[in-house]
């Protein structure tokens, strides 16, 4: 399934009074301010109190357009879900609405609103520059390996947070994780999400795209928990490391479990009891092999920790955060409030990318990034 921009940009200002800038709006969208008149009285859940900018994507269920709030002059994404006469609202959009809603951290985009009408259900998220696909796109090759350490403490610290409310997001890749002007990573997309806290014996195999997908749900598992995120985590780490996917190629379930076989090896009943058992288990001869991903040891520990072919050997997000390999971070980072970002702490900031160290004329301002898909 197609996933479209979303994002958001805290901006604008009600009066002429200059406001300091957000972690959001590097800018502060002046020109837009002139637009527009701010109007009291007007409400949240109202479709009057947002216009619409620009489409910045459209899917089979929705569109997604910049826009920007009648009623505090922010900039928001307007995710637009047209409902069908026959079916109403799709269950995906009231899965994400309802996860979201109760969801505050730094690290996960923020849901403003909610409009419902009789054609269509709107959500208003924040709007976040760009996502990590295209950041990585901008710098081909791997990113910085103190950005990665960055990125990747923020993309734990929202799994954890989830993970601890017993959320499994369930469609974790780069398109997913958007991107603020400061480095702020935070975590999209809920639309496949599931809450364990609900029983349910009818969880589906058919989650997360497919190059980011476990062994145990690509040989048909049912029965997973929030180790199906952490293989995603791990694969997103190895790709920002190296430039490319970890396990890229697979178009079947099948084919991508070759791919994931010829570097981490064959299960068998061994060292996997129960993996004969799998809808999609079919015997293989290469057994208990593991090649290093030729990395610095404290990083190639947490990515071998993360990327366990058995699901129960994985590390959680809370172990991870606590890693060898974010010690040399301010040691602030780890005691932060859910809501408090991580810029916060002095001393926490972006490097400059090597590809921009080398062509300083290839720079580009992250607000003047195109707009990307990322529903």
């Amino acid at each position: 399934s197609q996933s479209y921009h979303k994002d958001q940009l805290g901006g604008a200002q009600r009066s002429r009074v200059q406001r300091g800038r957000s972690n959001s709006d590097p800018l502060r969208a002046t020109a837009v301010q002139n637009l527009f008149t701010w109007k009291a009285g007007l409400e949240f859940g109202a479709a009057q109190s947002y216009l619409s900018l620009e489409k910045l994507g459209e899917g089979v269920f929705a569109s997604v357009y910049k826009g920007i709030s009648r009623i505090n002059g922010q900039l928001v994404a307007l995710k637009v879900i047209r409902m069908k006469k026959e079916e109403g609202v799709p269950f995906t959009a009231i899965r994400e609405a309802s996860l979201l809603k109760r969801l505050k951290h730094a690290n996960i985009v923020l849901l403003h609103d909610i409009i419902h009408t009789r054609e269509t259900l709107t959500l208003v998220f924040e709007y976040v520059q760009t996502d990590l696909a295209h950041y990585m796109t901008q710098h081909p090759g791997g990113l910085h390996s103190h950005n990665v350490r960055i990125f990747m403490f923020q993309l734990l610290r929202a799994l954890s947070y989830i993970h601890g409310r017993r959320i499994l997001h369930r469609d974790l890749k780069p398109h997913n994780l958007l991107i603020s002007y400061l480095g702020e990573l935070k975590l999209a997309d809920f639309g496949l999400a599931r809450s364990k806290s609900i029983p349910s014996q009818t969880f589906s195999s058919a989650v997360v795209t497919l190059w980011y997908r476990p062994p145990d749900v690509l040989l048909g598992s049912t029965d997973y928990s929030t180790a199906l995120d952490m293989w995603g985590a791990g694969c997103i780490f190895i790709e920002m490391l190296q430039g490319s996917p970890a396990f890229a190629g697979g178009t079947d379930e099948l084919e991508q479990l070759q791919i994931i076989w010829k570097v981490l090896g064959v299960p068998s009943e061994d060292n996997w009891p129960g993996v004969s058992l799998l809808p999609n288990y079919r015997p293989g001869t290469v057994r208990n092999h593991m090649y290093g991903w030729g990395l610095p040891s404290k990083t190639e520990d947490l990515v071998q920790k993360m990327l366990k072919v058995v699901p129960m050997m994985r590390v959680s997000a809370q172990e991870a955060l606590q890693h060898l390999y974010f010690s040399t971070l301010p040691a602030p980072i780890m005691h932060l409030r859910d809501t408090v970002s991580i810029f916060k702490v002095p001393g926490v900031c972006l490097a400059t990318e090597f590809k921009d160290i080398f062509n300083p004329e290839r720079q580009v301002k992250p607000s003047l990034l195109p707009a990307t898909k990322q529903w």
